[in-house]
């Protein structure tokens, strides 16, 4: 009777490897051959060993269950009855070879045409994990590449790309960008939760540059901003997670959005609730004309005009996040070399005839570069007279701006505006400062970090931060007027518009 067994029988004892934590190739094989004292192997159709030993036996039978000519054989060769199987048929999976001294009687045979079942199950399991994982690899790298578009303001590819998998998630004009911090063992479970708490309405990456961070990019339309409450709802919920948050900005201006949720992440680690938003602030070129300042940007950035659309937008878009951040997560970000990157910025150098080493002129190009990006499709505007970059920032409201925020550093004692303009014209290097000051270079380095909080922006950094306090700089005279804004008349690539 069923109840007065005492010990599972051969049938029982091979289910038992179908339980879940138990699917195992190797014990199936290992328990075959106990069972039927027998030596066992079991390889895939192209002769890779998956489970068992490897078996001398007719390489041409071999070839024929592999390929599915047959579904399976049985021979006595060198002294040894082998049964061949062919698992999967007829698209076969693996080979399974079993070779014992004795015949094969009813009860060994029984044990093999089951334990076959078995492993096709299993084998049936692992490939349907791994094409699950091939999937999951597959949509991780199409939304690193939709993301990689928007870094570089190729919306129309973006919304291209997006359109086959995610239908309508790039149909409105802009978008906040969040990045969350957590652990990296942990990412893929939180890339998950975001998911959920997006309701699949955001594009969510795995950081190519950092394995702590997600980033997000939440389309907003008609002011709805619920993707975001989701997500720092989320991270209230989940302890040693933080996020930070950008303004709403168009998707051409991913990037910048990109860099205010970094900054929002780093206030974020000093708060109570670990979130934090980026906090709008008066920004030079608010300041300025806008038609004067989208003048002097076109005729700035003139010497790539004769360059093919997408090679400038290339250029434009690398050097962009290149003053950002290091050729190395710029790099990342992109999907390029460090080579590339360093290239292609030394391409738009070498047609602007300009030294990015200077740091008063990597703030001009980048504000033009700023405009450029934030500038609305369409016809332009009539150009106002000409004006040079100390024209747009010599004006009251500039001035007044600049003052206040230089201000700040006057009241510490150790004269951190004079370290600051000394380390900002020596190109941002400590040690030519510390000599040009008489002071240590761990000094200079002390008083820059003590002018962050004091200016709110991150200055060693660099990025942004560091180009709004140059430009408060030129716009007192504080710092000369960078050389920039003259085509190389002999660059290869240029040809002058006169």
């Amino acid at each position: 009777m069923p109840g007065s067994r005492t010990a599972p029988t051969w049938v029982d004892e091979l289910l038992d490897h179908l339980r879940p934590g138990a699917r195992d190739l190797g014990r199936v094989a290992e328990w075959l051959a106990g069972a039927v004292e027998a030596e066992v192997s079991l390889q895939d159709p192209v002769g890779t060993l998956l489970a068992g030993t490897r078996l001398l036996a007719d390489d041409d039978l071999v070839t024929e269950v592999a390929t599915g000519r047959i579904a399976s054989a049985a021979v006595h060769t060198r002294g040894r009855h082998v049964r061949l199987a062919g698992l999967g048929h007829p698209v076969t999976k693996g080979v399974l070879a079993v070779a014992r001294t004795e015949p094969f009687d009813q009860r060994a045979a029984e044990i093999v045409a089951r334990t076959v079942w078995v492993l096709e199950l299993l084998l049936r399991e692992r490939e349907t994990i791994s094409a699950a994982h091939r999937l999951g690899r597959a949509t991780s790298d199409l939304k690193l590449a939709i993301l990689q578009l928007l870094m570089v303001a190729d919306i129309i590819a973006a919304r291209r790309v997006a359109a086959g998998l995610w239908p309508g998630l790039l149909d409105t004009d802009t978008a906040c960008v969040y990045v969350l911090e957590g652990h990296s063992a942990q990412r893929d479970d939180l890339a998950e939760d975001c998911q959920a708490a997006a309701e699949g309405h955001a594009l969510i990456v795995r950081c190519p540059a950092v394995d702590e961070h997600l980033i997000v990019v939440a389309p907003v339309d008609r002011g709805q901003e619920r993707a975001g409450e989701e997500l720092r709802a989320l991270v209230g919920r989940r302890p040693g997670t933080f996020i930070g948050g950008s303004a709403r900005q168009s998707l051409a201006q991913t990037a910048t959005a990109y860099g205010q949720a970094i900054s929002a992440l780093a206030v974020a680690r000093f708060r109570p609730d670990r979130a934090a938003v980026y906090a709008e602030r008066t920004h030079p070129e608010r300041l300025m004309n806008p038609a004067a300042l989208r003048g002097w940007s076109d005729r700035l950035l003139r010497p790539l005009d004769d360059l093919r659309h997408h090679t400038r937008a290339e250029l434009l878009a690398t050097t962009r996040l290149g003053f950002e951040f290091t050729a190395v997560k710029t790099a990342i970000i992109l999907g390029v070399s460090r080579n590339t990157v360093r290239a292609r910025m030394e391409r738009l150098e070498g047609l602007l005839d300009a030294d990015f080493s200077d740091l008063t002129t990597r703030a001009a190009v980048q504000l033009a570069l700023n405009t450029e990006a934030a500038a609305p499709e369409g016809p332009r505007p009539p150009a106002p007279p000409p004006a040079g970059l100390s024209e747009l920032l010599r004006t009251e409201p500039l001035r007044a701006w600049a003052d206040s925020l230089l201000g700040r550093l006057t009241t510490d004692t150790r004269d951190l505006r004079r370290t600051v303009r000394t380390w900002i014209a020596a190109g941002g290097n400590a040690e030519r400062t510390a000599h040009m000051l008489g002071i240590h270079a761990q000094t200079v380095r002390d008083h820059v970090r003590g002018a962050e909080p004091v200016l709110e922006r991150q200055l060693l950094a660099g990025g942004s931060d560091l180009y709004e306090v140059v430009l408060a700089h030129l716009a007192l005279g504080d710092l000369d007027e960078p050389a920039v804004g003259r085509a190389k008349r002999d660059h290869p690539d240029v040809t002058v518009h006169e």
